[in-house]
């Protein structure tokens, strides 16, 4: 029988000389879960999937990856896991099918040129198998990116910020993917900065300069934030307006979206009491839901930058 989680870690830890890049993070995937893994720049989710995949030995904590030791089985759980860099790390002057054999040869996979024909045929690239690498747009790349990730049939799939710099549509056909696979069973973990692409995951956790800040479902990070939102629309400048009311009792933040701007903070009550002048000029002041990137920005200020 199965173990139920496909990622059970406790207090992972991992340093570069005196700085400290994940901290005793703790995270708990299911299998046949999406999960996303959200945070600024160099806060430690590559870092942390390295060490997942066993690329990266962490320094201090335990735990279990696909039912294996991260500490003791790192080659166990590289046959066992594929990995989608987040830089394109294919053989440019390589056609696409040559990319593939040569990865099916580095994980021994059997009856090979028939797993690379099968690979190409289910991600849509059997008729480009031919074309040069170097040719491919982005959203090519991506796909033979997953393509290679998927050859040796992982049960992991760890994906790093797989679709930043790709046209929306190749970002909604990679999604549709992603879900197919998690239906298949396979269990993915992916890096994203994209708040429509967090929306499509089934739980997800917040990293900031190494620290674990929060994680459930979007619904569970909205409610916990504890952040109260107003929409302010009216004729003064955006801009102007935008400046004004940064600089009232309770607006812990202003984001504008077109004319208007969605203005958030943690005291409800002083929030609604310093807007309320608002609507004796002739702004139009109402309540608004939280969203996703609201709570995104709101732990982002509160996090400490562990660069030293």
């Amino acid at each position: 029988m199965p173990v139920e989680f496909a990622i059970d870690v406790q207090d992972i830890t991992k340093r570069f000389g005196d700085r400290t890049v994940v901290n005793r993070v703790a995270l708990q995937v299911r299998r046949g879960e999406i999960y996303g893994f959200l945070g600024p720049n160099g806060s430690g989710k590559t870092t942390f999937l390295r060490m997942l995949c066993g690329l990266l030995t962490p320094d201090a904590g335990s735990g279990t990856c696909l039912g294996f030791d991260l500490l003791r089985d790192s080659g166990q759980i590289k046959r066992r896991v594929g990995y989608m860099t987040q830089r394109f790390s294919y053989y440019e002057d390589l056609t696409l099918e040559e990319n593939l054999d040569f990865v099916a040869r580095i994980y021994g996979v059997p009856n090979r040129r028939a797993a690379v024909a099968d690979c190409l045929d289910k991600l849509g690239l059997r008729d480009r198998r031919r074309q040069l690498t170097g040719e491919l747009s982005g959203g090519w790349k991506q796909r033979l990116a997953l393509a290679a990730s998927l050859l040796h049939h992982p049960e992991l799939l760890l994906l790093d910020e797989p679709t930043a710099g790709v046209d929306p549509k190749a970002r909604r056909d990679f999604w549709d993917e992603v879900h197919q696979l998690a239906a298949a069973g396979i269990t993915v973990l992916v890096t994203t900065h994209y708040m429509d692409e967090a929306e499509r995951c089934h739980r997800l956790a917040y990293l900031a300069y190494g620290e674990l800040l929060a994680a459930g479902t979007a619904a569970e990070l909205v409610r916990g934030a504890g952040l109260a939102t107003w929409r302010v629309r009216g004729e003064t400048g955006s801009p102007a307006l935008g400046a004004r009311l940064r600089g009232l009792p309770g607006v812990e933040q202003v984001v504008p979206f077109g004319a208007v701007l969605h203005v958030s903070g943690s005291a409800a009550a002083l929030l609604e009491h310093s807007l309320a002048p608002l609507r004796v000029e002739g702004l139009a002041v109402e309540p608004a839901e939280t969203s996703l990137e609201d709570v995104f920005i709101h732990l982002m200020q509160r996090a400490k930058d562990n660069y030293r």
